[in-house]
């Protein structure tokens, strides 16, 4: 059996998760940008390869941060905790 989680453990556990989702979203933003430029020939790069970093941005903004919550939370059932 393990030890009950103290509120500051959890508050710095959520602060963590937090920043993660956070720089997720800007990571997805930063892809997203930067695969536009590649297609609007701003950039130096294949054509394909603009539309799957545009794409792939896409996809992870708006579906990472959700699923990544949705594990944690059960991860955090699976212990027990609140």
């Amino acid at each position: 059996m393990t030890a009950p989680v103290t509120s500051e453990e959890a508050e710095a556990r959520a602060v963590k998760r937090y920043y993660v989702l956070g720089a997720i979203r800007i990571g997805s933003i930063a892809c997203v940008i930067a695969g536009i430029s590649i297609a609007r020939t701003l950039v130096e790069a294949p054509y394909w390869l603009g539309v799957a970093l545009a794409v792939g941005g896409m996809i992870g903004f708006f579906f990472a941060p959700p699923l990544l919550a949705k594990r944690w939370k059960a991860g955090d059932r699976e212990r027990g905790e609140p």
